[in-house]
């Protein structure tokens, strides 16, 4: 179920249970620290991210060249290459290869992609079953929300909601929480999916132009477990998944893993390059936006992202505010980058959803530069005029202020006689900055004042 409230309405109903927001906090940021403890076992690891940095440069710089090397190369391959130009046309796809094979059900792996392209609606309203065999996107797909971060589609569920949601639809044992007693029981619910579906969906992690071969990588091993038991392999890939040679993937499985989940690398990192005996394999690739992305010149590095998640991991409204504030399939930093090239003014609140702390740039894997991309949304959207009417004023009005001393001058006095005296006027359900902060003590003077008094004293002992 798409939520469909701005960030901070949304981020608000998550901040309501204080505890839980404590507990997701604190386990992202648990997975933060084993990233680092990872990285740092890794003398070469700067190298590394500056070497993948360029080489996706490359890829940016020449992608035609490499997508049409790669669909050549595929088809060499045997493989079924798919254009699609939207998230429309690539589920009209998806859905005609299923209607070629008369076959109404599916298993699917995990793919962003196809929850940007919204394709698990499409499919179901078009009478396909779709199976989602991630653990953590059938949790949620379950519970019918959406995934609310990259890699770990349900951190924002604890151990009874997970038990509370298996007993509703698996009939398991209520208020059995033991995650293995859980885990066991989806395995059992999968294993008939994927022994009786004959057409498979994975995304893609990384596309070899060289070889024309497409790169999947899973810690539960669900992906090859569909592909290998199904007559019909589609993969869904944006085009920006594309790198040069297969040489080139070393550099990327050794940055993936560490920076999504502080593992050396994936539990499985499954090549697939052409279909099997009697079998078929389609790739989609899709451009939904990207191409006008690849022609911001101040946004294009976004299209660098491999999906680790380390962004969402370390930054801190994320971390307080949870997934599903950001209604969009991908969430946190990355997300409220790539948003807005979609859909300006319905997704224009999400670059203001940060600090720009600098953490997620910090960490980036590819040296993507998010905090000032989304500094520079933020003056794109408001130049652009979708800036809310509030803030405008605002910002019009500390205009007027800061620009004349003596109107500032007298706002400081005012504001500091307010607080002091009639708090209630500053601290009430209206001024948003004080919902969640205290109300700090007014200083008995202003900088200036107190300087107009000190300054020749203070400038005097300093030059002694």
């Amino acid at each position: 179920m798409k939520n469909n409230l701005s960030h901070s309405k949304a981020a608000a109903i998550f901040n309501q249970d204080e505890k839980r927001v404590d507990w997701h906090d604190e386990t992202l940021w648990f997975v933060r620290e084993k990233r680092d403890k990872a990285t740092f076992q890794i003398p070469e690891w700067e190298v590394l991210r500056e070497t993948a940095s360029q080489i996706k440069n490359n890829v940016l710089s020449n992608i035609s060249n490499y997508l049409i090397e790669f669909e050549e190369n595929a088809f060499k391959n045997g493989i079924i290459v798919h254009w699609a130009a939207d998230g429309a046309e690539h589920n009209k796809i998806v859905h005609s290869i299923m209607e070629k094979h008369g076959v109404k059900q599916m298993v699917k792996s995990k793919s962003m992609l196809t929850e940007e392209c919204h394709l698990n609606e499409f499919l179901t309203k078009n009478g396909i079953d779709v199976i989602d065999t991630d653990l953590g996107e059938r949790i949620v797909q379950l519970r019918n929300e959406p995934p609310s971060h990259i890699v770990l589609p349900a951190i924002h569920l604890k151990k009874a909601d997970v038990s509370e949601t298996f007993h509703e639809f698996l009939g398991t044992e209520k208020g059995n929480n033991d995650p293995q007693y859980l885990t066991e029981a989806a395995r059992i619910h999968l294993r008939d999916k994927f022994l009786t579906r004959k057409v498979a969906l994975t995304g893609v992690n990384f596309a070899i132009a060289e070889t024309g071969e497409i790169v999947v990588c899973t810690n539960e091993g669900n992906a090859d477990m569909g592909v290998h038991l199904a007559d019909v392999h589609i993969a869904s890939m944006g085009f920006e998944k594309i790198i040069p040679q297969r040489k080139h993937l070393g550099v990327f499985l050794r940055l993936l893993a560490r920076s999504a989940t502080g593992q050396p690398i994936t539990t499985f990192s499954s090549h697939f390059k052409k279909p099997r005996e009697g079998k078929e394999m389609h790739i989609v690739i899709v451009d939904n936006g990207r191409t006008t992305q690849l022609g911001r010149p101040d946004f294009r590095n976004s299209l660098k992202c491999i999906r680790c998640g380390a962004c969402m991991n370390t930054c801190p409204v994320y971390r307080r505010s949870g997934g599903h504030s950001y209604h969009t399939a991908i969430a946190g930093p990355i997300g409220s980058i790539l948003a807005p090239n979609l859909d300006m003014g319905k997704n224009a609140d999400l670059p203001f959803a940060s600090t720009l702390c600098g953490s997620c740039t910090n960490v980036c894997p590819v040296k993507i530069d998010i905090h000032d991309q989304l500094y520079k949304w933020r003056q794109v959207l408001v130049k652009a005029g979708y800036a809310p009417t509030v803030k405008t004023i605002s910002m019009q009005g500390m205009s007027a202020v800061l620009s004349n001393s003596s109107v500032f001058e007298f706002a400081g006095k005012a504001g500091r006689f307010f607080i002091k005296n009639v708090p209630f006027m500053v601290n009430n359900g209206l001024n948003a900055w004080y919902k969640q902060r205290e109300m700090p003590a007014p200083p008995e003077e202003s900088f200036r004042e107190w300087y107009k008094k000190n300054g020749k004293e203070f400038k005097e002992k300093n030059d002694e």
